[in-house]
């Protein structure tokens, strides 16, 4: 007969994670990924005790294309930094993860080197529809990570499409994977997701793909010009490496902590994070408030009459519209 854990207090979790207890750290993460009320309240409470304690890691988001091999990337560019006597934490944003029903875990599997170090932390994504509510889990879940002591936090998008955005709005550097020989360099990818890049390195430069990828960083390198400067005045760069070779990793991380440097002195990474968190904050609110409305039981009881009226042209949306968001906030008009 299997026991049921005892449930921590809220000390327990905060003292846990200060101490960078790693079981104490995931039950944490556990915590903040629930949507029961009950756990909601304690998470909170543990995050506001902890808050103190985070801001000081570095944090890297990564994406890139399909097949641009950013799990095998992730677990070599790691242990590079674990040999520089870093400590990090990957997490993931998945919000496919609820149709393709834990790709994820296998990624966490290839990274069997990386995650079989006590000074490194990987935490799959929470499944989800949204991709709000997984960023949010995952967001809360880096917060944590930095009070456990985690320096340096690598948030990978494994899903396509808003994920980036949602990555892009949770850390100081982004840095973007290209694949060089896989038809025209600058299809496949949106010219948002390049805009939003303060890095791209074309992965897998290695053997008769060498002298493509140097061609590909050429290329890309002149694309970026055409795109106005950031905000923050950083000038995107391109370089090439290799997972298997180990080839240009040092590179990589010295052109983030040159970024890292110079924002720190221009103010620019507290100013970013600023706004970082007050974009959380209105997500939160929105998130809040949708949740609320489709659980409110008179919008449960109402909502699959008005849809069928909508969709087959009997009521306007907007009238429909109105009339549930009446009932929901007790408006007799």
């Amino acid at each position: 007969m299997k026991l049921k854990k005892r449930r921590l207090t809220l000390e327990e979790y905060v003292e846990g994670v200060k101490r960078g207890d790693r079981f104490v750290l995931s039950r944490a993460i556990t915590l903040v990924e629930s949507n029961l009320e009950a756990d909601i309240q304690i998470a909170q409470g543990v995050l506001e005790q902890l808050l103190p304690f985070t801001g000081r890691a570095i944090r890297i988001g990564i994406t890139g294309v399909p097949g641009v091999g950013k799990s095998t990337f992730i677990e070599t560019f790691g242990q590079y930094l674990l040999q520089s006597g870093k400590k990090i934490a990957v997490l993931a944003i998945d919000p496919s993860s609820q149709k393709t029903k834990g790709s994820i875990m296998g990624d966490k599997t290839r990274m069997e080197a990386l995650s079989n170090d006590p000074r490194a932390y990987i935490r799959p994504s929470s499944t989800g529809s949204t991709v709000g509510g997984v960023a949010r889990k995952t967001r809360e879940a880096m917060l944590l990570c930095e009070a456990a002591g985690f320096d340096t936090i690598l948030i990978e998008t494994v899903g396509v499409g808003q994920s980036e955005v949602a990555v892009k709005g949770m850390v100081d550097f982004f840095l973007l994977l290209m694949l060089a020989g896989a038809g025209d360099e600058l299809q496949g990818i949106k010219k948002g997701i390049m805009e939003m890049a303060d890095a791209i390195a074309i992965t897998k430069a290695d053997g008769k793909n060498l002298e493509k990828a140097k061609r590909a960083k050429v290329e890309y390198q002149n694309a970026l010009h055409l795109f106005r400067r950031s905000a923050s005045g950083w000038s995107p760069r391109v370089l090439t490496c290799s997972a298997l070779e180990k080839t240009n990793l040092d590179k990589t991380w010295e052109l983030i902590c040159k970024y890292w440097e110079q924002m720190h002195e221009k103010g620019w990474i507290a100013q970013n994070r600023a706004q970082q968190n007050l974009y959380w904050m209105k997500e939160t609110i929105q998130e809040s408030l949708v949740n609320r409305f489709y659980t409110h039981p008179g919008i449960v009881t109402k909502l699959s009459e008005v849809e069928a009226k909508v969709a087959s042209g009997h009521v306007p949306a907007y009238a429909a519209a109105k009339e549930l968001l009446n009932i929901y906030t007790g408006n007799k008009e």
